[in-house]
């Protein structure tokens, strides 16, 4: 059974289609990237997949469960963390793991076990009684990191999940993205740091203007001919349109320097 399916998942807003018509499946333990230039879809679709936002037409599926005609069973296999987390501020970090454990009945013993681990895998240890309202915004994405890791979902969607990390705990979301998913939990990670995605990821999924226009492995998608050796922001700029803007920039960066 896919982790992840959808079938024909769309979203338009009046006239715009955001998404549009797309079908995708995830298997168990895959560790996605889902990628585009601003504006894309990416967003939209993962709000979808995670029962923030209907669909206007399509299906979406999450081990099997329709997430929008059975939202409670679906969202007990899911953890999302979106790129601004919005994290209850009167809280401190342990009280807001612990209230997360008791929203997915984890029992007492398995909980303080990970969220210790959890905790000095991001250097939190030392802050966790401390107020979320005192924490940076590095700080809040690693506590909504750890209440996404705590309770071992099923399936894990990131939006942009490395923004305001610093390079150690961005390292350990890598190491832990890549252990969970080894070990059956599925990952859904949008982002814009592509070398991350050509680092990590089992396969690559890349949407412009609503559609799905690449979908494979690095190997995949450098079998077109035209692709072969070629890195993941090469590809992705080739395909998206973005080559023509470095063109424009390298020329201008050019042209200065001949001044």
């Amino acid at each position: 059974m896919e982790a992840i399916k959808l079938m024909n998942l769309a979203k338009t807003y009046r006239k715009h289609k955001a998404v549009q018509d797309i079908s995708l499946e995830v298997k168990k333990g895959e560790l996605f990237g889902f990628l585009g230039p601003n504006g894309a879809g990416k967003t939209t679709t993962i709000k979808m997949l995670t029962g923030l936002l209907e669909p206007s037409s399509g299906i979406a599926r999450i081990v099997g469960i329709d997430i929008w005609k059975n939202p409670l069973e679906a969202k007990k296999h899911i953890a999302y963390v979106p790129d601004q987390p919005n994290i209850y501020p009167k809280l401190t970090g342990w009280d807001y793991l612990e209230f997360i454990a008791s929203v997915y009945r984890m029992p007492k013993s398995d909980f303080q076990v990970e969220a210790k681990k959890l905790l000095e895998m991001f250097g939190l240890t030392e802050c966790a009684n401390d107020l979320i309202e005192s924490y940076s915004h590095g700080m809040k994405q690693k506590i909504a990191m750890c209440g996404a890791f705590v309770h071992r979902p099923d399936v894990l969607f990131l939006d942009e999940p490395t923004v305001g990390l610093d390079p150690k705990s961005a390292r350990a979301l890598k190491n832990l993205l890549r252990q969970r998913c080894d070990q059956g939990m599925t990952a859904f990670l949008s982002t814009h740091i592509l070398e991350i995605a050509e680092q990590m990821c089992d396969r690559i999924g890349i949407i412009f203007e609503g559609n799905i226009i690449a979908l494979g492995t690095m190997e995949e998608l450098r079998s077109r001919g035209e692709y072969a050796n070629k890195s993941l922001e090469d590809i992705f700029l080739e395909l998206t349109g973005g080559e023509d803007h470095q063109k424009v920039i390298q020329g201008l960066t050019n042209q200065g320097d001949s001044q």
